[in-house]
């Protein structure tokens, strides 16, 4: 009986976690998706017609969303790719070579959260005006001139490079942590491999899910930027929605929607990969 007891009591224990994992996982559901299912039916549904998708039907139509939607992935792409040049070579330099320079790199990392969106812009449209004037007697204002084309903003790519660069620190931090990088470089430099082949050979594939997570932190961050972009005159996806909305509510939301099941999408297909890789 005394055995029993202490069953029961054990068993009474570990069932009161899961009925608590349980409650907390519907709120966290029922806070994220009733919102998004109130969209949905805002989308759907008006008084006059009834439940009708001409709003989805009006995306592949409507002025500027191809254009948009293209720039915002083009600018997303070439920010992955410049952030991650620029920050995993500097980690690696600084872990191997100089770790004690390792608190100040990850303050000068992180700065970007502490400045306000609208003091950056402000500073980078002052430059780009001052540079202009100043630039214009020499051949580099065909240059300045060049990274501002509104078909392909280069000028948009390094703001938004100093915008993601606390949060691809931080991803890359966490899986160099995982790794002993140091005798993964020397074993690989003994063997004769150059550097730029222990990079490529060595610690990228040790960093798929670091990378991984650095590169759509990234992309969501770009995709939904607004401020930066509407400021400096240029009309990515975020911005183009803002525009939208103020005569096409329905049509917006409708965007916004779509745009996040497209994230989700990329997250499950890119989770999905790296679990079978990490099941081999």
């Amino acid at each position: 009986m005394v055995a029993l007891t202490g069953l029961e009591r054990v068993s009474g224990t570990a069932a009161r976690p899961r009925v608590w994992r349980g409650v907390v996982f519907l709120l966290a559901a029922a806070y994220f998706l009733i919102p998004l299912c109130a969209s949905l039916w805002y989308t759907v549904y008006t008084p006059t017609t009834g439940v009708s998708l001409s709003a989805y039907g009006e995306l592949l139509t409507a002025e500027g969303f191809v254009r948009s939607l293209a720039l915002s992935l083009s600018l997303a792409v070439a920010t992955i790719v410049l952030v991650l040049l620029l920050a995993l070579p500097a980690m690696l330099a600084v872990r191997l070579f100089a770790p004690r320079l390792r608190p100040v790199m990850e303050v000068l990392c992180t700065v970007p959260l502490v400045v306000p969106p609208i003091t950056f812009v402000a500073g980078i449209g002052t430059s780009l005006r001052t540079g202009t004037e100043v630039l214009a007697p020499t051949p580099f204002w065909g240059t300045l001139i060049a990274v501002q084309d509104p078909a392909f903003p280069v000028v948009l790519v390094l703001a938004y490079v100093v915008l993601v660069l606390p949060f691809v620190y931080r991803s890359l931090d966490a899986g160099l942590r995982t790794m002993d990088v140091r005798t993964l470089v020397e074993a690989a430099r003994n063997l004769g491999a150059s550097w730029p082949c222990v990079l490529v050979r060595v610690i990228v594939p040790n960093l798929r899910s670091a990378l991984a997570s650095a590169s759509f932190l990234t992309l969501a961050l770009v995709l939904g930027e607004y401020t930066v972009a509407s400021l400096l005159g240029y009309e990515p996806f975020a911005v183009w929605i803002v525009t939208v909305s103020g005569s096409k509510g329905q049509l917006s939301v409708a965007v916004s929607i779509l745009s996040l099941l497209l994230i989700w999408l990329l997250l499950l297909a890119v989770s999905t990969v790296f679990g079978k890789e990490k099941g081999k």
